[in-house]
């Protein structure tokens, strides 16, 4: 029997949008050197060129996480960066450009979201990105890019929170801090749709809206310590640590014996460890993993509308150094994201 050789990509039984071969050189967001928002500029820079297993994508909208603002201040994953300039940026929503081969499942011109591989490869802060297509999946076709944008680092942090470490479940009692940001009100829907009862804490002016998110207990923190009137919880999924504060310690005390402590943000609180054993509580880090299954899954919620994603801010490319200073004030709600090129 001879084979025919595939002349076209499968099918596709969803929205595919015209794909234009991509330019040389591209518009960017980069910095030189670990500094202040200031840092950040407008460049031309080179296109990626995909390799292997990894998709060019044109980014048409792209996540700011904190992340991305600890790197361009000489933490967060600096360390990691091979050389500079470099371009910030996990988050991206936009169009596939270059598929690894002709039947991919993702081939050119879907709409997709996802993480790139920042930084082993560049940043998402520019009009095309390359990623591995195991971190990527289609786009919920109810959301716009720039709503898409705001999901995939933040969501599958709270998935992997909420349901892979917290295993989240009917009657369980779970606490997260800083409800309303953009981990945090995914969170707060993860664990109220699987059924726990959900207290979060934040500052008041997010209180109904985190309500109405799923979260039963609202705690104000800005006129009450969370552990005055809260006690005996299974979990406490902390997104703020010892930073400028004790957060951290006082979770600890409202743990029931032998519940979980889970702190996410990097460095935040370097001993937890060794105090959640002494308060005879469990305890773990957390770091994302890039799982477009679970980003495909969490787009099935999406668009069902069980989850919603609430973008604060949606700034143009070249005002990604005003993103940064308004991400670093710490008062956003959910998500803040660029624009970076057409839909």
């Amino acid at each position: 029997m001879r084979f025919r050789p595939l002349r076209s990509a499968p099918a596709f039984d969803g929205e595919r949008m015209p794909v234009a071969d991509p330019p040389a050189t591209m518009k960017a967001v980069v910095f030189d050197a670990p500094g202040n928002p200031d840092a950040l500029r407008a460049a031309s820079v080179p296109v990626p060129s995909p390799v292997i297993s990894e998709l060019l994508v044109r980014v048409v909208a792209a996540g700011v996480n904190p992340i991305d603002v600890k790197t361009r201040g000489g933490a967060g994953v600096s360390a990691q960066i091979p050389s500079y300039p470099s371009t910030l940026g996990f988050d991206f929503s936009g169009i596939v450009v270059k598929s690894p081969y002709e039947a991919h499942p993702l081939p050119p011109g879907t709409p997709v979201f996802g993480m790139a591989a920042f930084p082993r490869t560049g940043g998402t802060y520019a009009e095309y990105a390359v990623a591995p297509t195991l971190s990527v999946a289609r786009k919920p076709s109810s959301l716009s890019h720039v709503e898409a944008a705001g999901v995939p680092l933040a969501a599958l942090t709270a998935w992997g929170l909420v349901v892979e470490t917290a295993h989240a479940h009917e009657g369980q009692r779970i606490l997260i801090h800083a409800g309303s940001g953009g981990v945090g009100h995914f969170a707060v829907q993860f664990a109220a749709y699987f059924g726990a009862h959900v207290t979060a804490t934040s500052s008041g002016r997010n209180a109904a809206w985190l309500r109405e998110l799923g979260a039963a207990v609202v705690v104000d923190y800005t006129t009450t310590r969370f552990d005055e009137v809260v006690a005996q919880v299974d979990v406490v999924i902390d997104l703020v640590g010892n930073v400028g504060g004790d957060t951290g310690t006082r979770s600890l005390r409202v743990l029931r014996p032998g519940g979980l402590y889970v702190v996410v943000p990097t460095g935040s609180w370097p001993g937890y460890a060794d105090a959640a054993e002494a308060a005879g509580v469990r305890a773990t880090s957390y770091k994302v993993v890039p799982d477009g299954g679970a980003l495909a899954t969490i787009g099935r919620l999406l668009d069902s509308g069980a989850v919603q994603v609430y973008v604060d801010r949606v700034f143009d490319l070249g005002e990604a150094a005003a993103a940064h200073r308004l991400l670093e004030d710490g008062h956003t709600r959910g998500k803040l994201v660029l624009r970076v090129s057409a839909d």
